[in-house]
C-alpha cells in the first residue's frame, strides 16, 4: 500500500508461526484445565452427589469394623485375665498357704511367750484363717466352692480342655490367627439370623481355641471357614434400616464398654496393668517376692522358738 515501507523478508511467516504456537499452547492448556475439573468454557466439573443411603452404608461399615476391633481387644484381655487368674492360683497358691501357716505359727509363738489376751486372740484368728472351714467344696467333692465351679469342673461340663493354660498371653501366631478369624467370621457381619447363629457357634470354638493358645486348632478353624459357604452380602437400601443398625451397634459398644471397665477394675486386671508387655514375667516376679516373704517369716519363727 502507498505510504508503507518495504516489508522484511519472512516476517509474515514468523508471525503466523508464533500465532499458531500460541493457539496450540492455549488449546493444550484448556484441555489440562478440563482434566483438573473444569468443563467447557472453564466451568467447574461437578462430582455426582452421593445418596444419603450410601453415606449411611459407609457409616454402618465403619461402625461394624470399629466394633469388631473393640471386641477383639476385649476378648484378648478377658482371656489374659482368666489365664492369669488360673495360673496365679496354681503357681502361687501354695506360697500364700505357706505364708498363712507361718503367720499363724508366729502369732501362736508370740502368744505363748507373752500370755497376753490380745496376743492369744490374734493367734486364734491367724489359725482360723489357715484351717479350712467346712463348706460347699466338701459337699461337692472338689467340683465347686463358695466362688462357684472350679475351672476344671466347668471345662468338663462344657466339653472344654481340662488342662490349665500354658501362658497368660497366647503366642504371637495364635493372636494373629485369632484376629484374622474374628475379622472374617464375626457375627455382627451377618444380616440374616441363621447366618448370625452359624457365625456365633463358630466364634465360640475360635475363642475356646485361642484361650488355650492352640495354634494348630486355630489353623484348622481358619481352613474350615475358608472352605465353608460364603454368605452373599446384602445391600441395605432403606435409611430406617441403616439408622436402626447404627443404633444397635452403639448399644452393643456401650455394653462392651461396661464389661471392659469391670475387667480393668478387677484385682487381676489391675495386676496385669503392672506388666502390659509381658504378663507372664509378672507371675515370676510375684513368686520371687513371696519366696522372700516366706524366708523372712521362717527366720522370725526360728527366732521366736529358739
Amino acid at each position: 500500500m502507498p505510504g508503507q515501507g518495504p516489508r522484511r523478508p519472512g516476517s509474515g511467516g514468523r508471525l503466523k508461526d508464533q500465532l499458531k504456537e500460541r493457539l496450540r499452547a492455549r488449546s493444550e492448556g484448556g484441555q489440562e484445565a478440563g482434566a483438573d475439573g473444569e468443563g467447557v468454557g472453564g466451568a467447574p466439573h461437578e462430582e455426582p452427589v452421593a445418596r444419603p443411603e450410601e453415606r449411611l452404608e459407609r457409616a454402618v461399615r465403619a461402625a461394624e469394623q470399629a466394633l469388631i476391633e473393640y471386641e477383639i481387644a476385649l476378648e484378648t484381655f478377658r482371656v489374659e485375665v482368666e489365664n492369669f487368674s488360673r495360673l496365679h492360683h496354681q503357681k502361687l497358691g501354695p506360697m500364700y498357704a505357706r505364708l498363712d501357716e507361718l503367720d499363724a505359727r508366729i502369732a501362736e509363738a508370740t502368744a505363748a511367750r507373752t500370755g497376753d489376751p490380745e496376743d492369744l486372740r490374734k493367734a486364734e484368728e491367724a489359725r482360723a484363717r489357715v484351717m479350712p472351714m467346712p463348706g460347699v467344696e466338701e459337699l461337692f467333692h472338689g467340683w465347686m466352692d463358695d466362688q462357684g465351679l472350679y475351672p476344671e469342673a466347668a471345662a468338663m461340663l462344657t466339653d472344654q480342655s481340662v488342662r490349665p493354660p500354658q501362658r497368660v498371653r497366647p503366642g504371637e501366631e495364635a493372636r494373629k490367627l485369632y484376629r484374622e478369624l474374628v475379622r472374617k467370621a464375626h457375627p455382627d457381619l451377618a444380616q440374616e439370623e441363621s447366618e448370625r447363629q452359624r457365625r456365633e457357634e463358630f466364634i465360640t470354638r475360635v475363642n475356646a481355641a485361642y484361650a488355650r493358645g492352640d495354634e494348630t486348632l486355630l489353623r484348622e478353624l481358619s481352613a474350615e471357614w475358608a472352605a465353608g459357604p460364603v454368605p452373599e452380602e446384602q445391600r441395605l437400601t432403606r435409611s430406617e434400616e441403616l439408622y436402626a443398625r447404627l443404633e444397635w451397634l452403639a448399644q452393643r459398644k456401650e455394653l462392651l464398654s461396661v464389661l471392659a471397665k469391670e475387667l480393668e477394675e478387677s484385682a487381676i486386671g489391675g495386676m496385669l496393668r503392672l506388666a502390659p508387655d509381658d504378663p507372664d514375667t509378672l507371675l515370676d516376679e510375684i513368686a520371687e517376692q513371696l519366696l522372700a516373704q516366706v524366708a523372712e517369716r521362717e527366720a522370725e519363727l526360728a527366732r521366736l522358738t529358739a
